[in-house]
């Protein structure tokens, strides 16, 4: 048993971290009913997988945000969403085997196709990097830190992040040995000093999945400007109903760009 849960573990955690969501084809079909102005594009990854994101284009000359989202979404169901945000672009990425993502998600992979969609970003019309957001969610946290550090991303808005995956899985299965077995670390902690971005950090109080110490070490450790919301009473997944949630949001964006 001492030997058999790790492997177990070892063998299991690309399921238990990245659940992967499809995107079934009746859904597709509303999305273009409902959203006709919104834009499905494919890209094809350095190592030859087919990528799919979401393109909402706002009028104008307008910030354009990279949404990462959490480890079960597929992120169609933010299409209803970025009317909360007015007056901006949105790119919206499905993971590597999520909605119309081709391939098989991990760290390294998942931080590389970003890299890709963000140089793929910048050939948008009116795109440029001094007007470009990450946002990342959850798991996408570390994806976009991971991007700004290595793009120049003007600004970042992370929800429910975490310091790293490993510091999160040690809490949550204390009895392993997380540093032994985990491939995918997302160790956003060791980036978030020589990072000079502002951030705005959404952190839920109640938080049962990445518990609110997390993203406040981030948080702490964070190189640049850096504003924290705490939403009070909000859980891992009721973050978006507080009334701050967008409220920050729209403040940050309309934040003057140097």
């Amino acid at each position: 048993m001492a030997v058999g849960l790790p492997l177990v573990v070892y063998l299991a955690q690309d399921a238990l971290i990245f659940y992967r969501q499809p995107l079934p084809e009746a859904r597709r079909v509303e999305i273009g009913r409902r959203f006709p102005a919104v834009r499905e594009l494919f890209l094809q990854s350095n190592d030859g997988v087919r990528l799919h994101a979401w393109h909402v284009k706002a009028a104008g000359i307008a910030p354009l945000i990279l949404y990462f989202g959490g480890n079960a979404e597929e992120t169609s169901w933010m299409l209803e969403e970025v009317g909360n945000a007015p007056g901006a672009s949105w790119l919206i990425v499905n993971y590597r085997g999520y909605g119309l993502s081709e391939g098989s998600p991990g760290e390294a992979v998942l931080v590389s196709d970003a890299l890709q969609w963000f140089d793929y970003a910048m050939t948008l019309p009116g795109a440029e990097p001094k007007r470009t957001f990450a946002f990342g969610r959850s798991l996408g946290s570390g994806i976009a830190v991971a991007l700004a550090a290595q793009r120049p991303v003007a600004r970042l808005i992370l929800v429910t992040p975490y310091d790293s995956l490993a510091a999160v899985a040690k809490r949550h299965y204390w009895y392993l040995p997380v540093d032994l077995l985990l491939k995918h670390r997302f160790d956003s902690i060791a980036l978030a000093p020589a990072l000079k971005q502002p951030l705005l950090c959404l952190v839920a109080e109640r938080d049962e999945v990445i518990p609110p110490v997390h993203g406040e070490r981030l948080f702490d450790a964070w190189g640049g400007e850096k504003r924290k919301i705490l939403l009070q009473e909000s859980g891992h997944n009721s973050t978006d109903a507080h009334p701050m949630f967008w409220t920050s949001i729209r403040e940050f964006l309309a934040q003057k760009v140097n």
